[in-house]
């Protein structure tokens, strides 16, 4: 059976109950991958729970023919591998940063999974991305390759700073974890303003209607901002935690590159498809950073 006539069989409720099932054993796969490597090994270790997980779950959107199997991943295998990094026995992390730092992740990924499940459909649904991506080779390899192992590596890329914040890092914590804490904590809650307002919009809008009101007025991806100040937060985190792992800052780097070449262009043309007022807007809006209007006309 595909994904969508499972999904249409199973409905909401008892789709969620199959994605829990599905994330269980890829948290559980990544657990003991990392184990394996070991503690003492840890930007290796990251990345063999980062693949093993991402592969358990591309074998769950195989069997259920629905490559949006992989959107929760995204938000519960960071959290859970900054749990990893924090309890094993080769960290030399302070323990106020240590709680900062799953803080600061566990907020996030609370907020973003939920605002997932509020909107997601279920497993009759699959994300129009997809959809648009497998026209363009054998539908089994771009899943395998553009739908799961790139965001994997994305990810792993901007997930590299919780090494020195979580384990190898032993500088006191100071002003900078701090700043990093807020950062972090105004992510979260500008990710959540912008996708209620957003939420609350799509309620009530016309056919065509362009969303600019509220954060939409001053960016046209408020959320995506939101997001990647999450990881300039992780970074930060980084920075405080020891001076020579700076470079990780290709993490927070890797996400604005993803969103600026990939994602936000995707949204953009598919809403200047859809809606005739967009070209107006974008315009006079900010592509990502929160900006007051331009003049235009």
């Amino acid at each position: 059976m595909s994904g969508r006539g499972l999904g249409e069989k199973l409905g909401k409720g008892r789709s969620l109950a199959v994605v829990v099932v599905a994330y269980a054993t890829a948290v559980g796969g990544a657990w003991v991958a990392a184990d394996a490597v070991g503690h003492d090994r840890p930007v290796p270790a990251l990345a063999a729970g980062y693949l093993t997980s991402a592969l358990i779950i591309y074998a769950w959107s195989r069997a259920i023919d629905n490559g949006s199997m992989f959107d929760a991943w995204w938000s519960v295998l960071p959290p859970s591998a900054a749990v990893w990094l924090a309890v094993g026995d080769a960290s030399r992390a302070p323990d106020q940063r240590i709680t900062l730092v799953l803080i600061v992740a566990w907020v996030w990924a609370v907020r973003l999974t939920s605002n997932w499940v509020r909107d997601w459909p279920g497993l009759h649904h699959e994300d129009w991305r997809y959809l648009d991506l497998y026209t363009k080779g054998p539908k089994a390899l771009i899943s395998l390759g553009a739908v799961h192992l790139f965001p994997c590596f994305v990810v792993f890329v901007g997930s590299l700073p919780l090494v020195p914040a979580l384990v190898r890092g032993t500088r006191s914590v100071g002003a900078l974890d701090w700043i990093a804490l807020v950062v972090g904590v105004l992510a979260a809650l500008i990710e959540l303003v912008a996708d209620e307002q957003m939420r609350r919009f799509a309620r009530t809008k016309s056919s065509g209607a362009v969303m600019d009101r509220g954060m939409w007025r001053w960016s046209r991806h408020p959320n995506y901002f939101g997001e990647i100040l999450f990881w300039v937060s992780l970074w930060l985190f980084a920075l405080a935690a020891a001076r020579s792992w700076w470079w990780t800052v290709i993490g927070p780097l890797a996400m604005l590159t993803m969103f600026l070449a990939a994602s936000m262009p995707m949204l953009d043309e598919r809403s200047r498809a859809r809606r005739p007022g967009f070209d107006a807007y974008a315009k006079r809006t900010s592509m990502l950073v929160p900006w007051p209007p331009r003049r235009t006309g």
